[in-house]
């Protein structure tokens, strides 16, 4: 954390070193790295004091989307700009489990980032895809490796690239398309949508706007009771992240800002809200500048977990206690008192 932020904004925060393990995991020879930062008496429940950042895999361009493979217990992510999904385990280490991830074409002169992005499990043991190179949202089948398209388009028109989807219990998938995965990003000539939106996709195949003020909608997730989506708008003049009221059949019911990080970024602080991964009692772990800030469902921030570079999302894996977080070239875990949704607490 850069000294202006550390001075200026955590005065009264206090900052904890990473000196021993978690009592409940056995020591590792991974490398710590980065360091944890309380802000709010409340987030000793959530995470260790002496919690260890441990880096795990390193040497990709940007990696993201991570996924837990509860069935065969693997951590998936993606290389976005190198268009390789990936796999990792605590037996095996890092492989490459798909490539390309995303587009498999050959021309890639209009794409920036050809790979794929943000994943979420289905119940069926299958992984719902946001495919940036290939702009769309498909359904991954991880044994057979096979995707099919659920969506491309809206009103006729292509998507943007897909950066991340959530599914709800009910089928509906939601899904962000800003134009990140376009050379020129806004001024791509190949952009078709005239807004980035956040959309719907519903069971049977139909395509809902549910939002598209955001500049650069990235991040998504949805609340415990399914009843709030959050989605972090990675726009560095606006760096907010959104809660929107979900009715039954997926429409919006209300929308409020919950966070705002422009005095991160006006601190110093490198990078913009992005990922976003949801405890089980409905804690936010949220990218954001500086690392991975974790609020409470207002907003309330509680406290900053760094690995010392730009983190860009999160999930829970193991028995629901350990969080990976894809940061940039390399990927991260660490032991949290937290528990992540879907699993045994």
């Amino acid at each position: 954390m850069r000294a202006a932020l550390r001075n200026g904004l955590l005065a009264a925060a206090l900052v904890v070193g990473l000196p021993a393990c978690t009592p409940a995991v056995a020591p590792s020879s991974y490398e710590t790295v980065g360091r944890i930062t309380a802000y709010d008496a409340s987030f000793d429940a959530l995470v260790a004091r002496d919690a260890r950042i441990e880096r795990i895999a390193e040497g990709f361009q940007w990696a993201e989307g991570p996924l837990w493979m509860r069935d065969g217990g693997y951590l998936l992510f993606n290389d976005v700009p190198g268009n390789t999904m990936h796999r990792w385990s605590a037996r095996d280490g890092a492989s490459v489990f798909l490539q390309p991830s995303g587009y498999a074409g050959t021309d890639l002169s209009g794409l920036r980032e050809a790979g794929a992005n943000g994943m979420d499990a289905e119940p069926a043991g299958t992984v719902l895809l946001a495919d940036s190179g290939s702009r769309l949202i498909a359904r991954l089948d991880p044994a057979t490796k096979q995707r099919t398209t659920l969506t491309a388009s809206y009103r006729g028109k292509r998507f943007n690239s897909p950066n991340d989807v959530v599914r709800r219990s009910n089928g509906a998938v939601f899904f962000t398309d800003p134009p990140y995965g376009l050379k020129g990003i806004d001024e791509s000539p190949l952009k078709e949508q005239s807004f980035n939106g956040v959309y719907r996709l519903d069971p049977d195949g139909s395509v809902h706007v549910i939002e598209e003020g955001l500049k650069f909608p990235n991040g998504i997730a949805l609340s415990p009771d399914e009843r709030t989506l959050y989605v972090a708008n990675s726009d560095r003049a606006r760096p907010v992240w959104m809660a929107y009221s979900l009715a039954a059949d997926g429409s919006v019911l209300g929308k409020r800002v919950i966070g705002d990080a422009s005095d991160l970024i006006a601190a110093g602080a490198e990078g913009a809200p992005d990922g976003l991964a949801v405890s089980a009692d409905g804690h936010l772990f949220a990218s954001a500048p500086g690392g991975l800030l974790v609020m409470d469902s207002n907003g309330k921030r509680l406290g900053m977990i760094e690995t010392g570079a730009r983190v860009s999302n999160a999930a829970f894996g193991d028995d629901g206690h350990t969080l990976y977080l894809t940061s940039h070239t390399f990927v991260a875990r660490v032991r949290v008192k937290a528990t992540g949704m879907g699993f045994p607490h």
